[in-house]
């Protein structure tokens, strides 16, 4: 038996993609930022940013496109895996996936413009650099 969710909670880094898949799929893909703060070898605190390519399928990727945009607050809660990519200057990079099961928004609905408010609630029972972000093994918690 095995088991893979992950759940975070953090804000966009760059406006949602939305493409559809020669069937008519819609798939939307977006990076995502959280954030912690942590003691470096010298006992100060640092800020630790760790990014997430976030993609959904379907009904939810037609409204993380319509109603999320970059810096906006999301919960995302799916399956996480580990990418492995060379870039242009030929290194190998790594980069965190999840494939997004459930979305919720987060934030005030004052965020939103005003056409978008009347119907946010019922979106949301449902969603930096685009850059991915470099990684080394130490970054991996296992």
């Amino acid at each position: 038996m095995s088991f893979n969710r992950i759940i975070i909670v953090g804000n966009l880094g760059r406006d949602p993609e939305l493409r559809y898949t020669p069937q008519g799929t819609p798939v939307c893909s977006f990076t995502m930022a959280t954030n912690d703060r942590r003691k470096d070898k010298n006992g100060e605190m640092q800020d630790q940013t760790t990014w997430f390519r976030v993609t959904l399928w379907n009904r939810q990727a037609e409204t993380a496109s319509q109603y999320l945009h970059k810096g906006k607050s999301v919960y995302i809660e799916g399956r996480l895996r580990v990418d492995e990519y060379t870039d242009r200057d030929g290194k190998l990079r790594h980069s965190l996936e999840v494939t997004a099961t459930d979305m919720q928004f987060i934030g005030s609905r004052s965020d939103e413009p005003s056409q978008e408010r009347s119907s946010s609630a019922a979106a949301s029972a449902g969603s930096g650099p685009a850059e991915p972000p470099e990684l080394s093994d130490e970054d991996i918690p296992f």
